[in-house]
């Protein structure tokens, strides 16, 4: 799920909510916001995604960057995944991410709202850019076994910075995957600091990128 980077709140909530797809909690709808900036991760793309991460889901720590009402992070707790940590900058957005977990029955932790804590829960929200809330989970020691990173289409620098961020940092596992969802007609480069890209995956509009550590690296 995916908004502007415009800090802009007060949008209505979107008369058609999306839904999670399967899992524990498939079925059950979510609620988004609406704006012409607004681009959510299509159903159609996200079951493409969790068919391909179907065989490692599980028991994983999963970051949901850029994360809007959290649909993505929430498929990937509905699937088995052990963590989920949503970061989402926008008010507005995080406002309707916390009332769809709730709507779940999904507790929000604090654990990383504080220096140098544990992090117990099953999901956390980071009200942060992304280069000061990937600084905060390095700091708390945290190996993100998937990071799906959802950029606004245009912000290119968006995209270059995340790469360049999950290429240096120590935040992705050794053995992890970072996905960036982009326009089709968006090319990401092939290697990113340590990260190569291993597979695109296409639909209409809309493309993801598999990066994972390269062996020379």
């Amino acid at each position: 799920m995916n908004r502007n980077g415009s800090g802009v709140i007060g949008w209505p909530l979107s008369a058609k909510p999306m839904r999670v797809i399967a899992g524990q909690y498939g079925g059950r709808t979510l609620r988004t916001l609406k704006g012409r900036a607004l681009r959510p991760t299509s159903d159609f793309l996200r079951e493409a995604l969790f068919n391909i991460l179907a065989p490692t889901i599980e028991d994983t720590v999963f970051v949901d960057a850029f994360a809007g009402s959290g649909a993505v992070g929430i498929e990937a707790l509905s699937r088995g995944a052990r963590q989920a940590i949503f970061v989402e900058r926008d008010q507005a957005a995080a406002g309707v991410l916390r009332r769809n977990l709730d709507s779940l029955g999904v507790t929000l932790g604090t654990s990383l709202t504080k220096p140098m804590k544990t992090f117990p829960g099953t999901a956390e929200l980071l009200s942060l850019d992304v280069e000061a809330a990937f600084q905060r989970l390095s700091a708390h020691r945290i190996k993100a076994d998937i990071v799906f990173a959802d950029p606004p289409y245009a912000d290119v620098d968006a995209y270059d910075t995340t790469l360049k961020l999950l290429g240096k940092s120590d935040l992705l596992a050794r053995n992890g995957l970072a996905i960036f969802e982009h326009a089709r007609r968006r090319s990401l480069p092939d290697l990113s600091g340590k990260l190569e890209r291993t597979r695109v995956v296409e639909h209409g509009d809309s493309a993801l990128s598999f990066y994972e550590f390269a062996l020379a690296a």
